[in-house]
C-alpha cells in the first residue's frame, strides 16, 4: 500500500491538462473541485480564453518538446498527481475517414501525439490519468499500445463509451473516456440523467425503476438555447457579440426555409438538392443540411457547427445555422465564458474550431467527480 493510500486526512488533487485548447476539460475539472495547475497547447490563440476563465497557467508548447522534469516541476509536493488530455481526434474521427478515404491517416502530423502522452506518463508517473477521445480510436494500434503501456506501468485501466446526454450534455455525442489509476480500481460515476423520457437516441437504459424516479431527463436543445434573442442569418445580437450566425447564400436560404426539424434534404424541392444528393451515396447523407429538434439533444458539436451544410446544425425554427454562442452552450460552456479578448475581431471559423474541439464542460465535470470519488475511497481509512 502506498503512502497516499495510508492517509486519513483529506487529499488534494492537482492536475495538468495536455492539449488544453480553450479550457473545456480544465473548466469542468475545476467545477468538480480539482485544482488544474496548467494547460499545455501549441495554439497561442487559445491562451486568452484558457487563462481568463480558469485559475491556471497556459503553456504554449508542443507536447513533443515537453519533457518529464518540466511537467513534474508543476506539481506541488504531497498532492495526488492527475494528468489529463484529449489528444487531437481528427486522425481517428469518422468524419476524417469518410472524406479522406484515400489518405493514410497515420501520416497525419497529429497521429503520434498519443505516444507523447504515454511518454510523459512513464516519465512522471502521475497517480491518475484521464483521457477523452472519439470512439473509433479503440480500433487503432496506437491506442492499444497506449493501454499496454499503462498496464505495464501498473495502472488499473478503465474505459467506457459514453453517450453524453446520460451525463447532462445536450448533444448526441458519443465519446471514449479512459481513466487509469495506481491507487486502485477506478470507474466513471453512474449516469446522472435519463435518456428515454424525451426520445433521446441511443441504447435502452439499464437503470433500475428507482433510478428513473430519481434522475432528471436528459437536456434538450430547447432548454439550452431557447432563451437567446432571435437573430437572422448574417446578424449579430446587440447584447452578445458571439451570438452571431453566418450569412447564407440565396440557395441555402431557400433550403433552410424548406427544412423541417428532424427532417432531411428530401423535404426540399428537387431543384434545391445538391449534386451529391443525386448520387446513390448521397442517400446516406441525411443529417447534412438538417434542422435540430427542440425537444431532443442536439447533434454532436463539431468544428463546423456554424455551417448549415456540415451537419444537422440548422436552428429548430429560425432560418439560420447555429450561432457561436449556441454552439458553446451546447458544449456546456457557461454563458459568460469569455472566448475573445476585448477589441479583437470575431473570427467565426477560429472560434468554431476552439469550441468544437473542446471537451464538453459538463462531461469534464463528471470525469472530475469520478476522480474525486475514487481518490476519497482509496486514500482514507
Amino acid at each position: 500500500m502506498s503512502a497516499l493510500q495510508k492517509r486519513n486526512t483529506s487529499v488534494s488533487i492537482s492536475a495538468v491538462d495536455l492539449f488544453c485548447g480553450v479550457g473545456g476539460l480544465t473548466h469542468g475539472l475545476q467545477q468538480s473541485g480539482i485544482k488544474v495547475l496548467a494547460g499545455l497547447d501549441v495554439d497561442p490563440t487559445c491562451r486568452y480564453a484558457f487563462e481568463k476563465n480558469n485559475a491556471a497557467t497556459f503553456i504554449e508548447k508542443d507536447i513533443r518538446k515537453f519533457e518529464g522534469p518540466e511537467l513534474s516541476s508543476l506539481y506541488p509536493s504531497g498532492d495526488v498527481k492527475l494528468l489529463v488530455g484529449c489528444a487531437p481526434c481528427q486522425p481517428f474521427s469518422v468524419h476524417t475517414r469518410k472524406y479522406r478515404k484515400h489518405k493514410d491517416q497515420r501520416q497525419d502530423d497529429k497521429w503520434g501525439l498519443l505516444n507523447d502522452f504515454g511518454r510523459l506518463i512513464e516519465e512522471v508517473r502521475p497517480e491518475i490519468v484521464a483521457f477523452e477521445n472519439v470512439t473509433p480510436i479503440r480500433k487503432e494500434d496506437i491506442f492499444a499500445d497506449f493501454i499496454g503501456k499503462l498496464k505495464f506501468l501498473k495502472y488499473s485501466v478503465y474505459q467506457v463509451l459514453v453517450y453524453c446526454p446520460d451525463y447532462g450534455v445536450p448533444q448526441k455525442r458519443r465519446r471514449l473516456v479512459l481513466l487509469a489509476s495506481t491507487l486502485g480500481e477506478i470507474s466513471l460515476i453512474p449516469k446522472t440523467h435519463l435518456r428515454a423520457t424525451l426520445g433521446c437516441a441511443g441504447e435502452t437504459s439499464l437503470l433500475q425503476t428507482e433510478d428513473y424516479e430519481r434522475l432528471p431527463p436528459c437536456p434538450t436543445v430547447r432548454e439550452t438555447i431557447d432563451d437567446l434573442p432571435p437573430i437572422a442569418a448574417g446578424e449579430v445580437s446587440e447584447t452578445d457579440s458571439l451570438h452571431r450566425a453566418r450569412r447564407f447564400k440565396a440557395k441555402n436560404q431557400a433550403r433552410i426555409k424548406q427544412s423541417k426539424p428532424g427532417g432531411t434534404w428530401k423535404d426540399w424541392d428537387v431543384q434545391l438538392r445538391a449534386p451529391c444528393h443525386q448520387k446513390p451515396s448521397g442517400e446516406t447523407y441525411t443529417s447534412v443540411y438538417g434542422r435540430m429538434e427542440w425537444d431532443k439533444p442536439g447533434p454532436t458539436i463539431t468544428t463546423q457547427f456554424h455551417n448549415f451544410g456540415s451537419g444537422r446544425f440548422g436552428h429548430p425554427e429560425q432560418d439560420r445555422a447555429l450561432s457561436i454562442r449556441e454552439g458553446a452552450l451546447l458544449q456546456t460552456f457557461p454563458e459568460d465564458y469569455d472566448f475573445l479578448e476585448p477589441r479583437v475581431p470575431v473570427r467565426i471559423t477560429q472560434l468554431g474550431i476552439h469550441i468544437g474541439n473542446a471537451v464538453p464542460v459538463r462531461l469534464a465535470t463528471v470525469i472530475g467527480q469520478s476522480i474525486q470519488k475514487h481518490v476519497e475511497e482509496n486514500t482514507h481509512g
